[in-house]
């Protein structure tokens, strides 16, 4: 089974990064290092910081904006559950989610799951390449969207404006994506130029 170890986020200033995500107890699963490409706009790709109950996610919110992360969208309730967006003080966007709506203990700091989620032009054709490298589906919706079980960090697939309209920002962008993936499967890069490398 392939797994994922970590991501590594690409920008401007390593330091502020590193800071930022250590903040929200992420240090071994996001690791930063110096940008080497240039890019504009949506990056095609977000954080999901998913928790047990609405406190949580409000205390990780607060964490982040503690730490210099901008509101996009503020904690709320939906139809899904309860969640918010933030951009990171490198530009990436943190989504923080629950399922629940409701409280069940004292609110913590505690993350349950990461999930790297990408932005992609075509949902099947990419669960198609990710299947045929090792992957195992966990969860798929049509040509919507695609969970994969991959250990530490969790990876789905989704539209990229369906994605972009989550986090609500703007789907154009160019250049880098900004993330590099550390697997368990070697180096290769994916139809939507996604990179891995060997974690």
């Amino acid at each position: 089974m392939t797994t994922i170890d970590h991501v590594t986020l690409e920008v401007a200033d390593p330091a502020t990064a590193a800071g930022f995500y250590a903040s929200l107890g992420l240090a071994e699963r996001v690791r930063v290092r110096p940008a080497d490409a240039p890019a504009t706009g949506f990056s095609g790709f977000t954080l999901s910081l998913v928790a047990s109950q609405p406190s949580t996610v409000d205390a990780l919110v607060a964490a982040a904006v503690e730490a210099g992360a901008t509101v996009l969208k503020p904690a709320s309730k939906s139809l899904w559950g309860y969640g918010g967006v933030v951009a990171a003080p490198d530009g990436t966007i943190v989504t923080f989610a629950s399922s629940s709506k409701k409280d069940t203990g004292p609110a913590t700091r505690q993350v349950d799951d990461l999930v790297l989620q990408l932005g992609v032009d075509d949902v099947a054709a990419s669960k198609r390449f990710y299947t045929d490298r090792g992957l195992t589906v966990a969860k798929s919706f049509g040509r919507k969207y695609a969970e994969f079980d991959t250990g530490a960090v969790t990876l789905t697939l989704n539209r990229r404006k369906d994605l972009a309209k989550v986090a609500g920002v703007d789907p154009d962008g160019s250049g880098a994506h900004g993330v590099v993936i550390g697997g368990a499967d070697g180096a290769f890069t994916d139809p939507d130029g996604f990179r891995w490398e060997t974690a």
